[in-house]
């Protein structure tokens, strides 16, 4: 993947769990979110990607909420935010900059 084509992003998510139906939609956004980026925290996820993975990964997590109930940020980072990281404890499992496979 060329790096100057690719965009850092941070995904975080908050679902209503209260219902069967919201604990559904909660399995559903993490797992779209799993493939397209790592969780670095329970609901937050660092992606690396390009434009048209972004607008797919938009177009899945709106088709897989409840609008009314559920919310969804996607902050996109400055060039090489993820460089600038400050990390406390457990070490990451996985490089935000390896391959990226959907």
């Amino acid at each position: 993947m060329d790096r100057e084509l690719t965009m850092d992003l941070l995904v975080t998510y908050d679902v209503e769990t209260i219902t069967p139906q919201g604990q559904r939609r909660l399995h559903k956004v993490a797992k779209i979110c799993e493939a397209y980026g790592h969780r670095v925290q329970k609901s937050v996820f660092e992606v690396v990607c390009r434009e048209t993975d972004k607008l797919r990964l938009v177009a899945a997590l709106n088709a897989a909420i409840d609008p009314l109930q559920d919310s969804i940020r996607i902050y996109r980072l400055p060039a090489n935010a993820l460089d600038d990281v400050e990390h406390l404890g457990r070490p990451r499992d996985v490089d935000p900059r390896g391959p990226l496979v959907i």
